[in-house]
């Protein structure tokens, strides 16, 4: 779990009530949020100029006011132009700390289209600072093609309860999946296996099935499956949304709070924008979380309507009521 395997012993400096992330926040699309040490690190889909542009990078020293870190990235690596024709930058990363290295799945793909793939890179440490700072490419973990049910993107790394490794991925086709990995490699243990549906929104035939970007954390015993329904990358017009799902067993069934299974499209609404037209930060979702010695810490997106939709970086508290259920408080 991206979570478990990172938490350090050591406290870093952090809000006590959580405030609106400040600074160098826009544009996030698709982030994920790690501690080393002191600093913060969110990595994100390719935005911006540069190697930004490749893939996106930003540290905080306290979780509020963020800059531009070191971008992973160069240039697309070979193997991945070669796999996704087309492909021009890198979406939706997820970061752990596995075995003393860095693991940064991330996903090559266009827009619409399931000629996708996952990759690997890693590194002993996320400071540039620091001897031994390098991203080293890994090359492919799992491709699909417009042969395949399930499209190879939005990866996110969990540790099950008994020390297996797996990565849920997926967006719309046929819903979120979920493939054991070689703790040694980081890539699927059974190259040949079927993958294990997580969630579905099924719909009818030809229509797309919006659901994406599975991240699932540990906690009070359960297992918890975030997922964004609707649509994204509208702007103000996103309609965008998490869901969370709980289950006993890593691969399933999760069910919302009313018990309506993810397979069939239920769930429990996490994150939402009011309604009303004059809320700010519309269209909330691909959330993923970190838990610090704080607490929990969930990370999304969101559209910010005072600065014309650009996807904006959101981090809320992410605390568990008295029903055993998680509940976001989102940022002023």
């Amino acid at each position: 779990m991206r979570a478990a395997v990172a938490l350090l012993l050591i406290a870093a400096a952090g809000p006590a009530a959580e405030e609106a992330p400040a600074g160098d926040v826009a544009p996030v699309h698709d982030p994920v949020l790690i501690r080393e040490g002191g600093t913060w690190h969110v990595f994100s889909t390719g935005l911006g100029e540069g190697a930004q542009g490749l893939l996106a990078h930003r540290t905080s020293p306290d979780r509020v006011t963020w800059t531009r870190g070191a971008a992973p990235f160069a240039a697309l690596p070979a193997w991945a132009a070669r796999a996704v024709p087309g492909a021009t930058n890198l979406w939706a990363p997820d970061i752990s700390f596995v075995n003393g290295r860095y693991r940064l799945y991330y996903s090559v793909s266009t827009f619409g289209s399931n000629r996708s793939a996952i990759g690997l890179a890693t590194s002993p440490t996320l400071d540039p600072a620091r001897a031994g700072y390098r991203w080293r490419d890994e090359g492919l973990v799992i491709a699909s093609t417009p042969a395949d049910e399930f499209n190879a993107i939005d990866p996110a790394f969990v540790a099950d309860a008994g020390g297996r490794h797996w990565l849920a991925l997926g967006s719309f086709w046929s819903g979120l999946k979920l493939v054991r990995l070689d703790p040694a490699t980081g890539k699927p243990l059974d190259p040949g296996a079927k993958p294990i549906a997580l969630a579905a929104r099924p719909v009818p035939a030809g229509a797309p099935a919006p659901v994406e970007a599975p991240f699932i954390l540990r906690e009070g015993g359960w297992y918890w499956l975030l997922a964004s329904y609707d649509y994204c990358c509208k702007g103000v017009g996103s309609t965008y949304y998490t869901v969370v799902g709980r289950s006993k067993a890593i691969e399933g069934p999760y069910l919302g709070r009313d018990g309506s299974p993810m397979l069939l499209g239920g769930g429990t609404v996490l994150l939402r924008a009011d309604l009303r037209e004059t809320e700010r930060f519309r269209g909330p979702g691909h959330a993923g979380a970190f838990r610090d010695a704080d607490g929990w810490h969930l990370v999304y997106h969101a559209y910010d309507r005072e600065h014309r939709g650009a996807p904006t970086l959101r981090i809320a508290r992410l605390r568990w009521g008295a029903d055993g259920w998680p509940r976001a408080e989102q940022p002023q």
